[in-house]
């Protein structure tokens, strides 16, 4: 995921992330507080570092996506 984050910055020429929006399949084994604690500590020193982190919880396990974490959006900041 925070590849995939990462790699929008870059597309978008932006210093850093300002938030991202995450949807937690209801079979990905993660809650939002266990997600968000892997996510700070692997963003230290990355563009995502210190972006407000909205987390969604899916509660369906038949949704096409149950098994996955989805990143739904990312904001970015601009230096225009």
């Amino acid at each position: 995921m925070l590849a995939k984050v990462e790699d929008i910055a870059v597309e978008y020429k932006a210093p850093r992330i300002r938030s991202l929006t995450v949807k937690l399949g209801a079979l990905s084994h993660l809650d939002e507080e266990h997600f968000l604690h892997h996510f700070e500590l692997a963003s230290k020193g990355t563009v995502a570092e210190g972006a407000a982190v909205k987390v969604e919880c899916d509660e369906d396990i038949h949704a096409p996506f149950a098994h996955d974490v989805v990143l739904q959006s990312v904001e970015v900041d601009r230096d225009d």
